[in-house]
């Protein structure tokens, strides 16, 4: 592999802070000490301020080890005394070949990642939609938590049957007593058994396996029927994705929680999406970004989208929009970013005034209406359940 560039927005910035973040973060301390190796010493190779731009050397990190690299270009910087405030804006890998990096990811895995094993292309051929290319319809089980595995089993068998693609664990459901995977799983995939038979539509449903012992929780859940596999993977730690990657060959549901606790303040901490090219180089087949419209929209969700699925030589991550989404939104996010996306809403559908089947039907009837090149409220005209929820909620379109 090649060296890794990192930007970091920093106050102040000058020569002198670079070097020593770079010292710090490679082969020295506050002071020059006997036996460091200058061969594997970070150097700064621009200053531009806020920015200062770092090269760690090749050299300095160990294969397919995500720990070691975060603590490497995102560890004690943040507590030196010096500066100010600190954020880590992006990095860079190269395979020091002459192709262009793009945003940065084209390192022919010299890390030895070989990202998604499915991404976008894999996730549509198993859900049908290879030739519309349509956005794939998602929704979390609601309420987050308390739901029996029957009344979880209920709830999907309504918002599958209402047109949903993929429905998903909230990120606080995992094993507890009220709903325990090895209960929960077999149920909801017999209803969507059943609706597979009943419509030809394959629903995925992703099993949230995020725990302290991470690959005996996996395995559980796919000796119960767990066919995709969800992990909060800040609050378990980024090489969990890899982990489940390199271990089973099941697409991977990446939930982002805690993520903004770093990454929301522009002047400090880490940007999401430097989370972003690490979930994508990791394994992970679908990430969450927030929407354009919705409660998470003080996010750059185009930027996160466009690391997610800017052509390289690992498969796209396919991006999955949620908070606050509802079908009244449907045309603006689609227009702000394309196609190849999850339109994923929890209360959006669960919340429809007629129920989650009906709330998912508006779901549906409102990606329809944008692939026919209709606004949605002269699509709802036409189907109620649509209408009810522009009522509800209201839209964005036109």
């Amino acid at each position: 592999m090649g060296d890794i560039e990192c930007i970091y927005r920093i106050k102040p910035a000058s020569k002198a802070i670079g070097e020593a973040l770079a010292a710090e973060q490679s082969t020295g301390t506050w002071v020059r000490v006997a036996g460091e190796r200058e061969k594997l010493r970070a150097w700064v190779k621009k200053v531009d301020p806020p920015y200062i731009h770092v090269v760690f050397p090749a050299d300095l990190f160990e294969q397919k080890n995500i720990p070691q690299l975060l603590a490497t270009v995102a560890g004690n910087l943040f507590g030196l005394g010096s500066i100010e405030h600190v954020r880590l804006e992006d990095i860079i890998f190269s395979d020091n070949t002459d192709m262009d990096m793009g945003m940065g990811m084209g390192m022919g895995m010299g890390m030895g990642y070989k990202g998604p094993k499915f991404g976008i292309e894999g996730l549509r051929k198993m859900v049908g939609t290879m030739e519309n290319r349509r956005p794939h319809i998602g929704t979390i089980i609601k309420p987050n938590v308390g739901l029996s595995p029957k009344e979880t089993a209920e709830l999907a068998h309504e918002v599958a049957l209402g047109g949903v693609d993929f429905i998903k664990d909230d990120e606080i459901l995992a094993n507890q007593t009220f709903c325990p995977i090895s209960e929960r799983v077999p149920a909801v995939m017999e209803v969507l058994d059943k609706v597979r038979e009943e419509t030809g539509r394959k629903v995925l449903y992703a099993v949230n396996v995020t725990s302290n012992d991470i690959l005996t929780r996996a395995q559980a859940a796919i000796d119960s029927g767990a066919r995709v596999l969800m992990v909060d993977a800040v609050t378990s730690g980024l090489s969990s994705i890899e982990l489940l990657s390199s271990n089973f060959n099941f697409p991977i549901h990446v939930h982002r929680a805690m993520h903004a606790a770093f990454t929301r303040n522009p002047l400090h901490g880490i940007s999401m999406g430097v989370i972003a090219k690490i979930v994508r180089l990791a394994g992970g087949d679908q990430l969450h970004i927030g929407t354009t419209t919705g409660k998470m929209a003080h996010d750059d969700v185009r930027a996160y989208k466009n690391i997610l699925t800017e052509k390289q030589n690992i498969k796209a991550v396919f991006p999955v929009l949620s908070g606050g989404l509802h079908p009244g939104g449907v045309a603006a996010e689609i227009d702000a970013l394309g196609k190849d996306i999850v339109l994923q809403a929890g209360g959006g559908i669960h919340g429809h005034p007629s129920g989650p089947r009906a709330g998912a039907m508006a779901m549906k009837q409102a990606v329809d209406a944008y692939m026919e090149g209709i606004s949605s409220r002269e699509y709802a005209k036409d189907h109620k359940e649509l209408m009810a929820a522009l009522d509800l909620w209201g839209r964005t379109d036109t």
